[in-house]
């Protein structure tokens, strides 16, 4: 007996739809950030350097710093944070946002379903991200060198952490998104060089010499390295410190918006 033709029946399934914004970004996210952890150039100046820098002017007297009766760890291990911010946020962010630019990724990722505003939220994050990872070894280092910081200052050195890395992070855009890659290359490493000797983060701006106390004060740099020493080694942070972190982050990111070049 026959029974003619099977029917068959399609069971259709829903579609998972487009990933929600906030997960493009923090995807973005993960791939910038792990871009920056595998890059050995850049592992060099966001980890390494720092780690460096803060071993040798702890355990060399070559350097001389008026640490104002503190131990001379506590006193070198914000300047070195402070350091490994700026690497990471204006450094590494300004060469690898320019080369992006250069290589057309820029372009092409501003037309996807993530966007510019995504593209940038990502990088942001990225950053942040590191930026533990930097404090974490770099903290753990300073205290195996004897390092106790003021705890009661700690939540005060995040939130300048935080308005560092805003102000730096606005300057590596606006250096990536002006210049041509290979200038942004010697561009960033010098800046960083010029910052870290003379900008009042390693060394306070009241130690150096003439009038480039007055300049360093009012730095981004400085005013990070002044905040973070005073938090951490006093549990308070001076007021002006974050006035000057929010001013040149509202400058910079209003430039960087209105000259950014994204090809």
């Amino acid at each position: 007996m026959s029974t003619g033709p099977t029917a068959t029946t399609t069971v259709s399934r829903p579609h998972a739809g487009p990933a929600s914004p906030a997960r493009r970004v923090l995807s973005q996210a993960g791939f910038e950030a792990r871009a920056i952890l595998r890059n050995g150039e850049q592992l060099m100046v966001t980890l390494v350097l720092p780690a460096l820098v803060l071993v040798g002017l702890t355990r060399s007297s070559l350097v001389g710093l008026g640490t104002d009766g503190a131990a001379r760890i506590d006193f070198v291990a914000p300047g070195v944070i402070a350091l490994a911010v700026m690497s990471t946020s204006f450094t590494s962010q300004a060469i690898a946002t320019a080369f992006d630019r250069r290589n057309g990724v820029l372009r092409f990722l501003a037309t996807t379903p993530l966007g510019r505003r995504g593209l940038l939220a990502g990088k942001v994050l990225a950053v942040l991200a590191v930026e533990v990872v930097q404090i974490v070894v770099l903290g753990a280092l300073a205290v195996t060198l004897g390092w106790r910081p003021d705890l009661a200052g700690v939540p005060l050195a995040l939130a300048a952490v935080a308005l560092g890395t805003a102000a730096f992070t606005s300057l590596a855009l606006l250096v990536a998104g002006t210049l041509r890659s290979e200038a942004v290359l010697a561009v960033a490493n010098l800046l960083l060089v010029l910052l870290a000797v003379g900008g009042g983060v390693v060394v306070p701006a009241s130690q150096l010499p003439g009038p480039l106390e007055h300049v360093a004060l009012a730095l981004p740099s400085g005013a990070l390295g002044e905040a973070l020493r005073a938090s951490l080694l006093h549990g308070g942070m001076p007021g002006w410190t974050a006035l000057v972190l929010l001013g040149w982050t509202v400058v910079l990111g209003w430039s960087a918006a209105r000259l950014f070049r994204w090809h």
